[in-house]
């Protein structure tokens, strides 16, 4: 059997362009982890329980262990906006040409 090469990427457009996903999925995955990082980052410093942020963002703490275990493969954009503005913060989109 014939062995297959590991293909490393760095960034959401090289692992979109990897998987033969579209600019526009790349662009999704960079946001989407961006909201994570920032998530994890803030309930962290803050020395949160994860069911202390499933009451503030009105979810379920199964949900919320999703997000901070970085398991958001089925938790939506809106869901994540949410627990971010539950915790104090708002998320600032910034638009630009696409490369």
């Amino acid at each position: 059997m014939k062995k297959s090469k590991p293909i490393i990427t760095r960034t959401a457009a090289e692992l979109a362009k990897a998987l033969g996903l579209t600019s526009a999925d790349g662009a999704e995955i960079q946001l989407r982890s961006d909201l994570n990082s920032k998530i994890v980052e803030i309930v962290q410093r803050k020395d949160l329980t994860h069911a202390q942020v499933a009451r503030l963002a009105r979810t379920s703490r199964t949900r919320v262990t999703a997000i901070m275990n970085r398991n958001i493969k089925d938790v939506s954009t809106d869901l994540l906006l949410r627990v971010l503005y539950s915790l104090g913060y708002t998320a600032k989109i910034k638009f630009q040409k696409a490369a």
